[in-house]
């Protein structure tokens, strides 16, 4: 996927003193930032900055975006983010596992501060609304970081040769409840029906409850975001379990998602995550997970589809 570009990425300068040679530019440097770092700081809410940590809401089930370590503490690629954006803030960041489909009525409930748990940012969420435009519950504000498209995943061989949406007609999907995925392929299924192929869908908990169902040969095919259907495909049982079936579909943001009375936090959460793209210590964490595909030049707000 071609790397998104949002907004310009900004390169920082020292002005004058550049002429000083380059002790004087470091030094011009490090104040400068020191500077700008107290002057980010200064911007996040007074509660949040009393407690000194950024609750997020987060299913730790979803390698490599963000799963459990050994220790049972939050790894992957959103957590590295977060702490990095954590580390602008002068804020501890402490993830929350709750299974997806509760996370959005958690943030509402002021259970956590923010989701960040490969959370498409999309107009539904943002307004509010299901499919049908009909109310669904309060709408979003995303603060987007990251793009990534759907994929298809098929047992190892792909023995029904599914290569499209189109081709999952008259067969068997497992898929996590409440996603993304779980919206296209109930579209999908409306096709299928007019086509004369039903197709039936299996949706579960949790992504892992859905993959062992396909493993098992209890379905024929995943749906999952990009990433997350890459390293499944790569890391289990050294590759003969699963694969990608046909072309990335409907790529978009993921977006950290908070409540609509949050802007303040919004907009720093933005700034500190276009501190940390433009550092380069974003494109060292996805190039870690092998996902730079993803990279965006900027982090925005509410742009999804």
């Amino acid at each position: 996927m071609q790397r998104t570009t949002l907004i310009p990425r900004q390169i920082g300068r020292c002005g004058a003193a550049v002429a000083a040679g380059a002790l004087l530019l470091t030094a011009c440097g490090t104040e400068q930032q020191k500077h700008s770092a107290d002057d980010l700081r200064s911007q996040v809410p007074a509660e949040l900055k009393a407690a000194g940590v950024l609750r997020i809401g987060s299913d730790l089930n979803y390698a490599p975006v963000e799963f459990k370590g050994p220790d049972q503490q939050a790894v992957g690629i959103d957590p590295e983010i977060a702490e990095a954006v954590g580390r602008e803030l002068g804020l501890r960041v402490e993830f929350i596992d709750t299974s997806f489909e509760k996370l959005i009525p958690g943030l509402h409930a002021k259970q956590y501060d923010v989701v960040m748990s490969a959370l498409s940012d999309n107009r539904q969420r943002r307004e509010g609304t299901d499919d049908s435009g009909g109310p669904a519950g309060p709408g979003l504000d995303f603060a987007d970081y990251f793009i990534a498209g759907t994929s298809i995943l098929v047992r190892a061989g792909n023995p029904k040769k599914i290569g499209s949406l189109d081709d999952l007609c008259g067969y068997t999907v497992a898929l996590q409840r409440g996603t993304t995925q779980a919206t296209v392929i109930e579209r999908q299924t409306v096709a299928c029906t007019k086509a004369g192929k039903p197709l039936k869908v299996k949706l579960f908990e949790n992504d892992d409850l859905a993959l062992a169902e396909l493993a098992a040969g209890r379905a024929d095919a995943d749906l999952n975001d990009f990433p997350v259907a890459a390293y499944v495909a790569q890391q289990r049982d050294g590759g003969k379990t699963f694969q990608i079936a046909g072309a990335q579909l409907q790529p978009g943001p993921y977006g950290i998602a908070l409540t609509k009375e949050s802007t303040a936090l919004r907009e720093v959460l933005l700034k500190a995550l276009n501190r940390v793209i433009r550092s380069g210590e974003y494109d060292k964490i996805l190039a870690k997970w092998n996902v730079t595909g993803g990279a965006v030049q900027n982090a925005v707000a509410n742009g999804g589809f």
